[in-house]
């Protein structure tokens, strides 16, 4: 019996070590969505009685501001609580913002609007990764 030939070059002896002892990461999306729900809840933050003009404009549909928005509003938060680390706050007000823009003005909420903003942020994408990833932020 002959096996067919694998497109791919033969890995070294070294190579298939250093594959074996790399941590396998695997993106998951369900563990995000599951991560984001969860910090989503954790903010109690009424935003109609917060006073932020980029919040304003995001509730009259402009989402080019959604991300000035939550910046605005997790850092105000982070000021109030110094004891909340600023990246979770961030995570936290821009999935319960998004969920209450989607009841307030669903036409104009893309799927795709949190993902821009998390990754638009650098601390909150280092935060991330120094913790390890989704599954243990």
């Amino acid at each position: 019996m002959r096996y067919a030939e694998s497109p791919l070059p033969a890995l070294s002896a070294l190579e298939r070590v250093q594959l074996a002892e790399e941590p396998r990461t695997r993106f998951d999306p369900v563990v995000v969505a599951s991560r984001l729900r969860q910090m989503g809840d954790q903010c109690n933050m009424d935003f109609e009685r917060v006073s932020s003009e980029a919040l304003a404009e995001v509730l009259k549909g402009k989402m080019e501001k959604f991300e000035a928005a939550v910046d605005s509003l997790s850092r105000s938060w982070s000021d109030q609580n110094p004891e909340l680390v600023y990246e979770r706050v961030f995570l936290s007000v821009s999935v319960k913002l998004l969920m209450y823009v989607a009841k307030k003005v669903p036409a104009m909420v893309h799927p795709n609007q949190l993902i821009k903003v998390i990754n638009g942020n650098f601390r909150v994408r280092n935060y991330i990764e120094d913790c390890g990833g989704w599954v243990r932020v």
